[in-house]
């Protein structure tokens, strides 16, 4: 009998370093100096949950910085194009960072000791859990409560869960690969997902498709839901 996949949802408290970049020198400085993995996680992956960051053009808040503050559209594009689900550890996306800008701070075109218009803030995240006390009881009903769930709920299942889960992968995938291989093979159709360049809405829309394609549920309203697909606890 697999155990009910538990609903939780989340919100990030951003905590600062105390460390900032005046300039690209400054920032390459600070980031061979900081072997922390949550800087990086918070500027490649926070950015979906944090209601201050909105630029759809650049993903990670390094590119956002290099055009906005730096004025290098060179810097932003080779930054932007850095997808951190391509990398097994944010130290080794780190030391992808600190190649490009090394790259960039050996071209004769730009000067990396020039100031930002405004200095790059180095932070990082502690993420808060609240527990939802909804408790699903089989993938079907999952599937009827994917676009109901909250965006921090997504965040935390679908992000935040591949630095959690010994495989590196989602909470959704690992509860479907504990059920038969029907459902396995939806579980393995959720892991191959990129959500890097998606909005986090974009990526619920997306489960619930796979939901909807390899099960054949639709979506319900959440206060029609059977008691057994969301249990309230009590």
């Amino acid at each position: 009998m697999v155990e009910p996949f538990t609903i939780t949802d989340c919100a990030l408290s951003v905590i600062a370093t105390g460390e900032k970049a005046y300039n690209l020198r400054d920032l390459h400085d600070r980031l061979q100096r900081l072997d922390d993995q949550e800087i990086m996680f918070f500027h490649f992956w926070d950015g979906l949950l944090r209601p201050d960051f909105m630029d759809p053009e650049y993903q990670n808040d390094f590119a956002s910085w290099a055009v906005h503050d730096l004025h290098d559209p060179r810097l932003a594009e080779r930054l932007s194009i850095l997808n951190p689900g391509n990398f097994p550890t944010m130290r080794s996306l780190r030391q992808r960072v600190i190649e490009i800008i090394e790259d960039r701070m050996d071209e004769g075109d730009f000067d990396p000791r020039i100031d930002a218009a405004n200095p790059f803030f180095l932070m990082r995240s502690q993420i808060v859990i609240f527990d939802t006390r909804k408790h699903i009881k089989t993938p079907e009903e999952l599937g009827h409560f994917i676009p109901h769930m909250s965006l921090g709920s997504i965040f935390y299942h679908f992000i935040d869960a591949c630095r959690r889960t010994k495989s590196g992968h989602n909470d959704f995938s690992e509860w479907l690969w504990a059920w038969d291989d029907h459902h396995r093979r939806l579980g393995y159709a959720i892991a191959a997902m990129d959500p890097y360049f998606k909005s986090l809405m974009e990526i619920r829309e997306q489960l619930g498709n796979l939901f909807s394609r390899h099960l054949g549920v639709t979506s319900t309203p959440e206060q029609n839901l059977e008691p057994s697909a969301v249990n309230n606890g009590q």
